[in-house]
């Protein structure tokens, strides 16, 4: 993608999703303003001024709905000639968002946008807009929605992945996690937000024998949603240790041309988005992944950092068994497993937790990987610059 920068990407901490969570007290837009208002510190009034603010955002519904990039952008006091975009792309909605900017700034549409996105689970609950999608019987069966837990569980018993190898993944989120809070390097880019100033959802106690002694918990989700799994049964193994926790966050990146500031952090390289078997549903980020770097012309051995989404334990699992990255490489500061996920914020989060991995190290070359249900993925390969 020719001549288009991240000149900065910022990110709140992660609070738990219920009454009283570290972000509950707050409103996406207002979590939404105080990024912007830490971007224009650190980038200069270009991030107060972009010829748009995109916003992804899953749950568009009570405090979220009416269009939240707008709302967004009218509570922060952005110009009004600034464009407001909110959208959905389900769980790869604020990488979207930034690859949409980024065309935006490559096709000369653009010279500077905000974008990223917001999710307040303690809000505006998974499944929290109601769509007639979730239970429209009138789909082909391989279109109808599925719980991602429930694909999640059909994947790993397709897949021959081990209730043994879930526990693996899912204790190696927690323990980088736990470890990455102690290193400031690492959240370079995390801004306190409100009274929270560190990941709220991290498990530190977690350990093999903790892990294991865990129920699969969603194997009664087959039961309900049997006519739209072809009355398919599987062994259930995802148990909550092996989830992503529900929680609240934003993240925003100033994107666009090199002068839009002094010193930007990196180039974008190469984006992708792809679509994905419905049914399967978490396989479309693999797919985006291999898009993205074929377009840069490179391998996953030329990365110096990934941040590979931890949809559920059964994806990085399948990533690290398939494609053989450098563990060391991957997730070094833990993942959603033990983070949370913020649904159309985390694709943004990603991107940022990414500047900082790559920061720590001198790292040049980054790839994030986001995926999500449905079929639904994103992928972007970025230089970082000195």
């Amino acid at each position: 993608m020719e001549g288009v920068f991240i000149h900065d990407a910022l990110r709140t901490p992660r609070g738990k999703a219920k009454e009283g969570g570290g972000l509950a007290a707050l409103s996406p837009q207002e979590l939404v303003r105080q990024q912007i208002d830490a971007l224009e510190q650190r980038c200069g009034t270009h991030a107060r001024a972009p010829d748009s603010l995109m916003l992804g955002c899953v749950g568009q519904a009570d405090d979220q709905g009416g269009h939240i990039a707008l709302i967004a952008k009218l509570h922060a006091g952005l110009p009004d000639d600034t464009a407001a975009i909110s959208l959905n792309n389900y769980c790869a909605s604020g990488l979207t968002a930034i690859g949409q900017g980024a065309s935006l700034v490559a096709s000369g549409q653009a010279q500077g946008v905000l974008a990223g996105g917001v999710e307040c689970m303690s809000r505006v609950p998974f499944m929290g807009d109601r769509a007639a999608y979730y239970g429209d019987a009138s789909l082909p069966l391989r279109a109808r929605y599925i719980p991602v837990v429930l694909a999640a569980d059909r994947l790993a018993n397709a897949e021959g992945i081990k209730r043994e190898e879930l526990d693996a993944v899912a204790l190696a989120s927690q323990q980088k996690a736990a470890a990455a809070e102690n290193d400031p390097a690492l959240q370079r880019s995390r801004i306190a937000t409100g009274t929270l100033d560190g990941e709220e959802c991290i498990r530190p106690g977690t350990d093999d024998e903790s892990l294991a002694a865990m129920p699969p918990g969603f194997g009664a989700l087959q039961e309900h949603y049997g006519e739209a799994l072809g009355n398919e049964h599987f062994k259930p193994l995802h148990t909550i240790g092996h989830a992503p926790p529900v929680c609240d966050g934003a993240a925003l990146a100033l994107v666009g041309r090199r002068e839009l500031s002094e010193s930007p952090r990196a180039r974008i390289v190469a984006y992708a988005e792809c679509g994905g078997d419905p049914a399967a549903s978490l396989t479309a980020g693999l797919a985006s992944m291999d898009k993205a770097l074929e377009r840069a012309g490179m391998t996953l051995d030329d990365m110096d950092r990934i941040e590979f989404m931890e949809s559920f334990a059964v994806t990085i699992a399948k990533f690290l068994r398939d494609r053989r990255p450098d563990p060391a490489k991957v997730n070094v500061s833990g993942g959603h497993i033990a983070k949370g996920h913020p649904l159309g914020a985390s694709g943004a989060i990603l991107t940022s937790t990414l500047l900082d991995t790559l920061d720590a190290v001198d790292g040049t070359l980054g790839l994030v990987v986001v995926t999500g249900a449905s079929g639904t993925g994103a992928a972007m390969v970025v230089e970082r610059l000195n």
